[in-house]
């Protein structure tokens, strides 16, 4: 019994010692985030006060170079919208179906070797994406469209919708597979067909796992900056399909390096705008995330 009691009580300080190293982890991150959002907001409000808020956001010229600078961020705006929309319309249908064919349908080793190449995909460097794209997809479209130019919105749409399926599909293959098995032998023994139990018992109860897996899609495409400059032309012009446009992340890394004054504290906020973006969009999926599971 001494030993028992012995052996308990080292169990618990054990524990205790994991919570609390678990504890300092946690704190060690959310220290992180707030550190990183008071860094910007007190680097990024400095320029919105020069510049004026509305003129900010909603001013069509970008030209810092300019003998009377402008620092109208719209465009910049509208394209990260456009091009995380359209990369989800294109990634998300592919990466679901291609995760419901792996999970439901395909044999252990198709499942096996597809698993391993969306593996490998997602390891695969961004700037490795932004050279394929360059050479082959942004002539692809020159040629087929007929344009001067293919670097456009629509080349970074294609790159960042194949740079999200490696996200979706893994996070999705894995909320299928956690669905019991009794829901979908319960919906075959009341004559389901095999199709009908996968998109109307399997998608549903694992809904939630998917909509995650399109959280982190948009992350990524909102998040990207090297592959989309290599592809996207990285002009300051409203966004159109086949013109070349400037993403949020890419007017942040492509004048960062050399740039000062207001112009370097303009980047900064632009920082802000895209960091308070991505904290808008999670925080609004997350609502309904939690509505939906009450």
């Amino acid at each position: 019994m001494r030993q028992l009691g012995e052996i308990m009580k080292s169990n618990k300080a054990f524990e205790k010692i994991v919570h609390g190293v678990f504890l300092i982890l946690g704190l060690v991150t959310v220290a992180c985030v707030l550190l990183i959002t008071v860094y910007l907001v007190i680097s990024g409000i400095p320029a919105i006060i020069e510049i004026g808020l509305w003129d900010f956001l909603f001013g069509k010229v970008w030209d810092p170079a300019a003998a009377n600078p402008q620092y109208g961020i719209l465009s910049f705006i509208l394209s990260s919208i456009y091009g995380t929309a359209g990369a989800l319309v294109i990634g998300v249908p592919i990466g679901f179906f291609t995760a419901v064919y792996l999970s439901k349908k395909a044999s252990p080793k198709v499942k096996e070797l597809m698993s391993t190449a969306v593996s490998l995909l997602a390891g695969i460097p961004s700037v490795v994406y932004g050279l394929v794209g360059m050479v082959v997809l942004v002539p692809g479209i020159r040629e087929i469209f007929n344009l001067p130019d293919g670097a456009s919105l629509l080349a970074a749409m294609i790159v960042l919708a194949i740079m999200i399926l490696p996200s979706i599909i893994k996070v999705s293959i894995t909320a299928l597979d956690a669905v019991p098995k009794e829901y979908e032998d319960a919906s075959l023994a009341l004559g389901a067909t095999p199709e009908e139990t996968w998109f109307r018992v399997s998608v549903p109860a694992a809904k939630s796992g998917i909509a995650t897996a399109v959280v982190l899609g948009v992350g990524r495409a909102i998040g990207e900056a090297m592959a989309v400059m290599m592809v996207s032309g990285n002009v300051a012009n409203m966004p159109s399909l086949f013109e070349s446009v400037r993403f949020l992340t890419t007017a942040v890394s492509g004048g960062m390096g050399y740039a000062d004054g207001l112009y370097r504290d303009a980047l900064f906020s632009i920082a802000l705008v895209l960091f308070l973006f991505i904290m808008l969009i999670n925080a609004t999926l997350n609502f309904f995330l939690k509505g939906e599971k009450k």
